[in-house]
């Protein structure tokens, strides 16, 4: 197993370029079931969870090839319509082959894909408005299975926002005869992506990113060549971790429009923003003051950010407040980076962290991605030398972080334990 060793104190200066979004491509490689022929999806990251999606998609007879940060699906030898435990249990947003299987050719089976390191992610909002479209919805030995000679539209209305409930219906809904409307729907950017990839097949969509959605059903999809937008969480990443190290660092293929929460929470910190036509610089240098963030659904703070910035707030002066309402389970991170040195006291869904803290190397443990993330720029600040574990985690998010901090100048390496 392989660990991410650092050792900190150098400064990032330079360019960086950011990748597709992983959280865009899984959705869109799913969708690609509804095609009548080759689809071709550009820009898409080399991440375990999309290796995970590919080998899903070849599982269930598709014919999947790759290249450089592309993907090609050709969907029309598809002949199996089980998603297995054993691909399930290593990512979660297998779960998005339901809609699409049950919409194309009437039935899918899922496997459950139980809890998850930050917090329990039921998929009863998807079955329960699956079964408003008119599929017969049946749980057998840890699998779903769903059924419907044919999807009618209908209005639904989801209890909570879902990122991955509204895609999955957003999916099935493009075959379903009449409209759909999806009230109360996610309105993240990779949510819009989804739906422009969609449209350009041949679907009939209005809404999306706003709340409501609007589906009008279409007999069907032709493969199209796609390009996955920006990474909005790797940029964010990238950010946190120039202004942690006082660095100088230009965020080429940058997508600003999606960022507003993070910059806005960057530019309190008092960390230097500056926008040029193609890239964000982002300047360290100035005091850091520690900043009080609530995660929030799109457009508010994101809750895959906010590991990130409670690393920097460990080392920022002042004392700040962080309350995650996304997931009760994402303060893993915390008891890693006290032993780092760090002063954070937890109640429940709220972090209390007192600031300036000289951060310390020590061997510490990812528990999920994004915790992976702000171990990584807390050792890039830390003196001596840090030691991440469980580096699989990361492996999920981010393309060789490690190559590309060391371009910019980190003392970083991975290496084979």
């Amino acid at each position: 197993m392989d660990k991410i060793v650092i050792n900190g104190g150098e400064r990032l200066i330079g360019d960086v370029k950011i990748n597709g979004a992983k959280n865009a491509a899984l959705p869109i490689i799913a969708a690609s079931i509804l095609a009548d022929s080759t689809c071709t999806i550009k820009n898409v990251p080399a991440l375990a969870d999309i290796r995970t999606m590919s080998k899903l998609l070849s599982h269930l007879g598709a014919a999947v090839s790759s290249g450089t940060q592309k993907i090609m699906v050709n969907p029309t030898s598809i002949n199996r319509h089980t998603a297995p435990y054993e691909l399930v249990k290593t990512m979660r947003a297998s779960v998005l082959v339901l809609g699409p299987l049950v919409a194309k050719y009437g039935k899918a089976e899922v496997s459950l894909p139980g809890g998850c390191a930050i917090g329990a992610r039921p998929i009863n909002l998807h079955l329960k408005a699956l079964e408003q479209l008119g599929a017969k919805i049946t749980l057998d030995h840890g699998y779903v299975r769903a059924e419907a000679k044919k999807l009618t539209g209908a209005r639904i209305i989801f209890d909570n926002v879902t990122v991955t409930g509204t895609e999955n219906l957003m999916m099935a809904a493009c075959f379903a005869e009449g409209e759909t409307l999806l009230e109360n729907a996610a309105c993240e950017p990779e949510i819009v992506d989804l739906a422009n990839f969609l449209i350009k097949m041949g679907a009939q969509i209005q809404g999306a990113g706003s709340d409501i959605i609007r589906i009008t059903g279409v007999t069907s999809l032709k493969g199209v060549e796609y390009e996955v937008m920006p990474d909005r969480i790797e940029a964010g990443t990238f950010m946190v971790a120039a202004a942690l190290t006082k660095g100088n660092v230009r965020i080429l293929n940058c997508p600003r429009d999606h960022l507003d929460a993070v910059i806005s929470k960057l530019t309190e910190a008092h960390v230097t923003i500056e926008f040029e036509p193609d890239a964000i610089k982002v300047v360290g240098g100035h005091m850091l003051r520690g900043v009080d963030i609530k995660t929030a659904p799109y457009p508010g703070f994101p809750t895959d950010m906010q590991a990130q910035m409670m690393a920097l707030n460990c080392v920022a002066e002042g004392l700040s407040v962080v309350k995650e309402t996304i997931f009760e389970n994402r303060f893993m991170h915390v008891s890693e980076l006290n032993r780092m040195g760090a002063d954070i006291r937890t109640d429940g869904r709220t972090a209390i962290i007192r600031g300036g803290a000289q951060l310390s190397g020590a061997s510490v443990m990812a528990t999920d991605l994004r915790a992976s993330a702000s171990l990584i720029i807390a050792g890039l600040v830390a003196t001596g030398t840090t030691e991440v574990l469980r580096v699989y985690h990361l492996d999920r998010g981010y393309e060789s972080i490690e190559k590309r901090l060391s371009a910019l100048g980190a003392d970083i390496k991975r290496v084979k334990e």
